[in-house]
């Protein structure tokens, strides 16, 4: 069949658009609504950076002129295939969840860059506001939002930027601020931004904010309260499957943007888990595993989170999931790219570690952001153990992959808990797993068969199977007799399980040595740190009115160990019986009274007894933190 007659075929049948904007990239993805296939996409890198150690941040203006570029290039390779764009009826959009976006309705400019979930800025305020609560308790808010009290969601973002940003914190006073997470960005900017765009979001993306109802299935005013959140700034919330509104401009003006998802719930969809017990994990950036529970929240025991999987339209039930979340999969494969220059480009470290085969007893737990499930502790590290001479960077490479399997397992087994039913096969997805070694590598560690797609977009698939159903587009059918089968690939394992178990149990005996790291960050002796946009992030102790100051002669909170004051030069530090020297150490609870930033009086000092004391925040999980005096 030559290639025109195959197109004028194709442009017969109703095709369907998905927008897909991840950590690392945005692309634009066309489907045929009848068989599932993908026709045509488009492809642009996002850039991400790093102000500050801990910090990630990418640009709101770089994310949406990125999809601009991909649909109009996409739909410039249509038609070089001969297919009627026109034939597009709907465009679904899909995201990277828990990023944090603010931007002025009135000038659609945005306030800052949009705050990475990855970003770990507010280590202190989930500090202090877990220690706030009876118990110290992390899942004081779990009954509401299914979610720990953690760095990884929007809310204490979204207080971070209230609080540091001064454009944000008056745009709030003022009226014009808007927030949302990256999809609702979009779908305002698509559908016509300042001049009447559409401000929403979906129930998969409202429930990764920590302001979210999973009961109400809307916002919560107790929860907008307890963080401060003014509930005029928040979208509306709708179903995954519905009209928002249409697109603006560009190629595919007119067009209904009808599907909305966070990716890991799109995925979801994609893998056709719509029963009760099926489960799929993505390999992206991050790694994330999600089990269907049905119409009804599973609460985990065992550090999982309780997530919206998807609600197909608006009167249809919403469908929940539990969801084991990994903060860095992916990305090792990139800090082994960019930062230690072990490997020229991603492909490679399959190359490189196939040379070896083994890591030869070396455990790489990448915590470069904590540790998410099922541990969620904030102050992990990551850590590389069992390092000797013999060991190079093959090593390493399989290493890393290694641990990626391992963190898999760790939330398999968490969620066979929680669940009840253990999974008897894993469905996965996502970029990673074009790797064969690293989906053996999953099967051999996890002693279960790993089943992979042939067609791996199915994050993209899932939010245009969503917007192909949406009432009034109505061109992709979800009834189970309907759904497309996507031809897979399996790996069984190869090793025995007593092989499995032992290399289990070393992963987890590094994993436990990544606990609990401290680090600190000394002044470089230049003054305050400022990242350009918000308040001074580095502080001073001040002993007179026994206070700390957020350097902009804001009190925060008293600094006292009930002995004596934190001194700021005039005096030495004292802890009541007599003055200390370098290297010694007290025993300091502090107090704050709004919400402290990186470098705010929180943690850590560095100081030099007689001289200004400026300091650094690096809070630990535990409720009181040690006072280093060392030199700055």
């Amino acid at each position: 069949m030559s290639t025109a007659s195959y197109s004028e075929r194709i442009t017969m049948e109703p095709l369907v658009a998905a927008i897909d904007q991840g950590t690392s990239s945005t692309r634009f993805l066309v489907f045929n609504s009848k068989t599932a296939e993908l026709l045509s996409h488009h492809q642009v890198g996002i850039k991400q950076s790093f102000p500050k150690e801990g910090w990630v941040e990418e640009d709101p203006k770089e994310i949406l002129q990125s999809v601009y570029e991909c649909m109009e290039r996409t739909c410039e390779k249509l038609g070089q295939l001969n297919i009627d764009i026109s034939n597009i009826k709907a465009v679904g959009v899909t995201n990277q969840r828990e990023t944090t976006l603010v931007w002025d309705k009135e000038t659609g400019e945005p306030l800052y860059n949009a705050i990475v979930w990855l970003d770990l800025r507010t280590q202190s305020t989930v500090e202090r506001l877990i220690n706030s609560t009876l118990g110290k308790d992390k899942n004081h808010l779990k009954h509401k939002t299914g979610l720990p009290i953690s760095t990884y969601f929007s809310a204490v973002k979204l207080r971070w930027l209230m609080d540091n940003v001064e454009e944000v914190a008056e745009a709030v006073l003022t009226h014009r601020a808007m927030f949302g997470t990256v999809d609702s960005w979009l779908i305002w900017c698509l559908t016509g931004g300042k001049s009447g765009g559409v401000h929403v979001t979906d129930v998969t993306n409202a429930s990764r904010t920590m302001l979210f109802n999973i009961h109400t299935l809307d916002w919560d005013p107790e929860l907008c309260k307890y963080f401060d959140v003014p509930m005029e700034i928040l979208p509306q919330v709708k179903s995954s499957s519905e009209i928002y509104g249409s697109m603006n401009s560009g190629s595919l003006a007119g067009v209904p943007i009808s599907g909305c998802l966070g990716d890991q719930s799109a995925a979801l969809v994609g893998q056709m888990c719509f029963q009760d017990g099926q489960a799929k994990n993505t390999y992206g950036t991050g790694c994330f595993l999600l089990r269907n529970t049905g119409i009804k929240p599973v609460i985990s025991d065992h550090g999982l989170l309780t997530t919206l999987a998807y609600k197909l339209g608006k009167d249809s039930p919403a469908h929940y999931a539990l969801e084991g979340s990994v903060a860095i999969a992916g990305a090792v494969v990139r800090w082994l790219k960019d930062n230690l220059g072990i490997i020229q480009s991603s492909a490679e470290i399959e190359k490189l570690a196939g040379d070896v085969g083994s890591s030869y007893g070396c455990y790489f737990v990448p915590a470069f952001s904590g540790l998410y499930a099922p541990y969620w502790e904030p102050s992990a590290r990551g850590i590389i153990c069992g390092l000797t001479q013999f060991t190079n960077r093959s090593h390493l490479a399989f290493a890393a992959l290694e641990a990626v399997c391992f963190q898999t397992r760790e939330i398999l087994e968490a969620m066979n808990q929680d669940y009840g039913v253990p999974l008897t096969q894993l469905q996965v997805d996502g970029g990673m797993t074009s790797n064969r070694l690293l989906m053996q590598l999953q099967a051999d560690v996890l002693c279960i068969p790993v089943v992979k797609p042939s067609m791996s977009e199915t994050t993209a698939l899932g939010a245009a199977m969503a917007a192909g159903a949406a009432e009034g587009v109505g061109v992709w059918s979800l009834t189970p007799g309907n759904l497309t089968t996507i031809p897979t690939d399996k790996y069984q394992p190869l090793i025995n399980p007593e092989e499995s178990e032992f290399r289990y149990a070393r992963w987890k005996k590094a994993v436990q040595k990544a606990m609990n790291w401290e680090t600190t960050e000394p002044s470089n002796g230049n003054g305050p740190v400022s990242n350009g946009n918000a308040r001074s992030a580095m502080g001073t102790a001040r002993s007179a009115m026994g206070t700390a100051s957020n350097g902009n002669g804001l009190a925060v909170g008293p600094v006292s160990n009930g002995n004596g004051p934190v001194s700021n030069g005039n005096g030495p530090v004292s802890n009541g019986n007599g003055p200390m020297g370098p290297g010694q150490q007290w025993e300091c609870t502090p107090l704050v009274g709004s919400a402290p930033t990186l470098g705010t009086v929180e943690d850590t000092y560095g100081v030099e007894e007689g001289e200004h004391t400026e300091c650094n925040t690096r809070p630990s999980n535990r409720s009181t933190w040690h006072l280093h005096l060392m030199a700055v």
